[in-house]
C-alpha cells in the first residue's frame, strides 16, 4: 500500500484531479474511510479534512441527491394528482363528508379564506406504461412517468410556508435545526475533494431564508455552499496573478498557524471549517472553472436542457439542472436546487392558470432534460432525485381564480437512486386530505438516508443534551413502504 507523509497530503490529494486519478484516489481513501466509519453515535471525521468520504451504515443505493424544491406550493390538483370529482363538481360548497373529515383532524386551517371548489382549468391525460395522470403542465415530464415514484399523501405540520419549508428541508417547523444537506454530507462525507460536498444554485431563496439550508449545530463544515450556474461558479476565487505563485507558500503557512492556534481550542468547530475552506478553496481554483463550464457540453445536450429558449427564467433553471448533473456526475454528495425567480414561486393565491403555467414552463423541459440526461450517462441509478415542495394547495378557489395553501395532503414525486417507481397513498377525491398511507416530512427524510445507506435512527449529533437526528429524537419516522427497491 501506498503511504503518504502528513506533510504532502494535501499537494498529493490537489493533483489527483483526472478521472483516473479519482480511482487511485477511491482505493488510497479506503483506508480513510474505515478510520471515518460511523459507530452508533456520533459520526467521526478529520475536522481538518471534513469532505472525506465515510462509509454508510449498509449498502447504498444511491450515492447522491439532486433536490429540486419548487418554492411556494404548486397544486397537486393542477400538476400529477388528477381528481375528476373535482370536475365534476366545479362551483359547488365543499360537500359536508368531506368538510368533516378534515375539522376531526389538525388541518381544519386549510379552509381558511377560501371559497366554493374550483375545477383544474388543465386537462389530464395518462402516460406510460403506468398509466400516470399528468396534466398539459408537464408535456416533457410526462415522457419519464415510468422512472417516477409519486408520493400523493405528504402532510406538512404547519400551513405557513416558512415553517413548512424548514421541516421540508431541516425536519423542524422552527428555524435553528441542521439542513437535510448538512446531515447527508456530515454523515457521508463526499466523493470529490475538490468541490463543496454540499452545493446550493438558487436565484432567489426558499421562504424562510438561510434557516433552510443551515448547518445549525453540525460542525460549520456542514454548511452549504452556493454556487453560480452562470459565469464563474465562485466569484473572486483566483488570486491576483502577481501572487499566484507564492499562493501554496502562503497557505502552507497559514495552515500551520491555524493548527498551531486550533490546538488550543479544539471544540472550535468554526476554525476548523475555515482551515478546511482555504484548502478546499484552492483545489476548486481550477474544480469549480472545470465543473462550471456549461459550454464546453454538446450542442444537443444545451439544446435538450433549453438552454437557448426565449425564457430567460427557464434557461436559468435549465443551467442550474445541467449543472447539478455536472456536479453528481463528479462526485458531489448533495445538490439543493430552488425553482423560483422572483418574490412569490408557485404561491398562486390569485391568477393560478397564468402562475402555474410559467412556473411550470419554467422547470418541466429542464427537469425532464435532467432525468434523461442522468440515465444517458449512468447516472440514474445511483442519483436519487426528489421534486416537491413545503406544501400543496386547497380545491377549494380563493380570490381570483386561486388556491390557498394545503398542508393535509400533497404529492411530490422521486426518481432514480433505487426508487421503486410507481404511485404510493393518495388523498380524498377532492384532494384535500392525505387519507390511504399518509406521510410526513420525517418519513421522506428516513427514506433518503435510507437510499443512501444511512439509518436515520443513528445518524446523530449532541446537542443542547439531545442526541439530534434530522428525524427526531423520538423513534415516529418510517422508511415510506414500497418506495425503495
Amino acid at each position: 500500500m501506498l503511504h503518504i507523509s502528513p506533510g504532502n497530503r494535501r499537494h498529493f490529494f490537489t493533483q489527483l484531479s483526472t478521472g483516473l486519478g479519482y480511482l487511485a484516489l477511491g482505493s488510497l481513501l479506503g483506508q480513510e474511510r474505515a478510520r471515518a466509519e460511523a459507530g452508533p453515535g456520533v459520526i467521526k471525521f478529520d475536522p481538518t479534512q471534513p469532505e472525506l468520504p465515510r462509509m454508510p451504515n449498509f449498502a447504498p443505493r444511491a450515492k447522491s441527491v439532486i433536490f429540486l424544491h419548487m418554492v411556494g406550493g404548486p397544486s397537486p390538483l393542477d400538476t400529477f394528482d388528477y381528481k375528476p370529482l373535482l370536475q365534476k363538481l366545479d362551483g359547488q360548497p365543499v360537500p359536508a363528508s368531506f368538510r368533516e373529515s378534515v375539522e376531526k383532524t389538525r388541518f381544519q386551517n386549510v379552509f381558511v379564506d377560501c371559497r366554493d371548489l374550483m375545477a383544474s382549468p388543465f386537462s389530464f391525460s395518462q402516460h406510460g406504461q403506468s398509466g400516470m395522470w399528468t396534466s398539459e403542465l408537464f408535456p416533457n415530464l410526462a415522457r419519464q412517468v415510468d422512472d417516477l415514484c409519486f408520493i400523493h399523501s405528504m402532510q406538512a405540520d404547519s400551513n405557513n410556508h416558512a415553517p413548512s419549508s424548514y421541516q421540508m428541508h431541516t425536519g423542524a417547523t422552527t428555524v435553528g435545526k441542521a439542513s437535510l444537506g448538512s446531515w447527508i454530507t456530515y454523515g457521508l462525507g463526499s466523493a470529490n475533494q475538490d468541490l463543496p460536498a454540499y452545493v446550493l444554485l438558487f436565484e432567489a431563496g426558499p421562504y424562510g431564508g438561510a434557516g433552510n439550508y443551515t448547518n445549525a449545530f453540525l460542525p460549520a463544515a456542514f454548511q452549504g455552499t452556493r454556487l453560480r450556474s452562470q459565469g464563474p461558479p465562485v466569484l473572486d476565487i483566483l488570486p491576483p496573478q502577481q501572487f499566484a505563485s507564492g499562493q501554496r507558500a502562503s497557505l502552507d503557512l497559514l495552515h500551520k498557524l491555524n493548527l498551531k492556534h486550533r490546538s488550543a481550542r479544539p471544540e472550535f468547530s468554526e476554525l476548523d471549517a475555515r482551515i478546511a475552506s482555504y484548502e478546499l478553496a484552492y483545489r476548486m481554483q481550477t474544480a469549480a472553472f472545470e465543473v462550471g463550464d456549461l459550454e464546453s457540453e454538446p450542442t444537443h445536450v444545451r439544446e435538450l436542457y433549453g438552454l437557448g429558449h426565449q425564457d430567460q427564467n427557464l434557461v436559468k433553471f435549465g443551467r442550474k439542472c445541467l449543472l447539478a448533473r455536472r456536479l453528481v456526475e463528479r462526485g458531489v454528495r448533495f445538490v439543493q436546487i430552488y425553482n423560483m425567480f422572483d418574490s412569490n414561486g408557485w404561491d398562486a393565491h390569485t391568477g393560478l392558470p397564468e402562475n402555474h403555467t410559467r412556473l411550470a414552463r419554467q422547470c418541466d423541459q429542464p427537469v425532464a432534460a435532467l432525468l434523461s440526461d442522468l440515465k444517458q450517462h449512468g447516472l440514474l441509478d445511483e442519483t436519487l432525485v426528489v421534486w416537491g415542495s413545503e406544501f400543496g394547495r386547497t380545491p377549494m378557489m380563493q380570490n381570483d381564480h386561486g388556491r390557498q395553501h394545503n398542508s393535509a395532503g400533497f404529492t411530490l414525486w422521486m426518481a432514480g437512486g433505487g426508487v421503486r417507481p410507481g404511485r404510493i397513498g393518495s388523498t380524498d377525491e377532492l384532494g384535500l386530505l392525505a387519507l390511504d398511507r399518509p406521510h410526513t416530512f420525517a418519513d421522506l427524510h428516513a427514506t433518503i438516508l435510507a437510499a443512501l445507506g444511512l439509518d436515520n435512527r443513528t445518524l446523530t449529533f449532541p446537542h443542547a443534551g439531545l442526541n439530534e437526528r434530522l428525524t427526531g429524537v423520538t423513534d415516529a419516522a418510517q422508511v415510506i413502504p414500497g418506495s425503495l427497491i
